[in-house]
């Protein structure tokens, strides 16, 4: 198992706080481990709902406790129904299965397949180089419009939900 630094996990609970006492629904990989399973104790201590989607082959590391549990066959029909179900994107400092997540939603965004909000939680500045990649590829010409108009960075769960807010 991998052990995420603490500065990661409490950013995460952080966010899932704010969630929670706002009284918002958080719809996540369903999983009970890790950062997915800090953010969404997180939101359940605090009130919010909870709606898990995960795959038939990990349904063993799904949070019970979870106010729906979606289980789906594939990873496709579980990243599209997540996003179908989700008003916002919120990306935690994550693995390979996270960049496959933003990347799928952020080129969905650029052939306008959706209008939701893309922040990214860059604590302790996790996504830098992901960032600063997405900058040349638009200051070389490969992405059409401003970075910004396609999601936001934000350094702090704080931020990210102040952002989100007002839009």
């Amino acid at each position: 198992m991998y052990a995420v630094e603490a500065k990661y996990a409490e950013a995460a609970d952080t966010l899932g706080k704010l969630i929670g006492t706002h009284g918002h629904t958080l719809i996540w990989g369903g999983s009970d481990s890790g950062l997915m399973k800090t953010i969404a104790g997180a939101v359940q201590k605090n009130g919010g709902k909870l709606i898990g989607v995960t795959m038939e082959r990990i349904r063993d590391t799904a949070r019970k406790s979870a106010d729906e549990l979606i289980i789906t066959k594939d990873l496709n029909e579980r990243k599209t129904l997540m996003r179908e179900r989700a008003d916002v994107f919120v990306l935690l400092p994550g693995g390979i299965g996270s960049l496959d997540e933003i990347t799928e939603i952020l080129e969905l965004k650029k052939h306008g397949l959706h209008d939701k909000q893309i922040v990214i939680l860059n604590t302790n500045d996790f996504y830098g180089d992901f960032r600063l990649q997405l900058e040349r590829m638009g200051r070389e010409g490969f992405i059409a419009r401003p970075l910004q108009e396609y999601l936001h960075f934000a350094a702090t769960p704080e931020e990210a939900f102040d952002f989100l807010n007002e839009r």
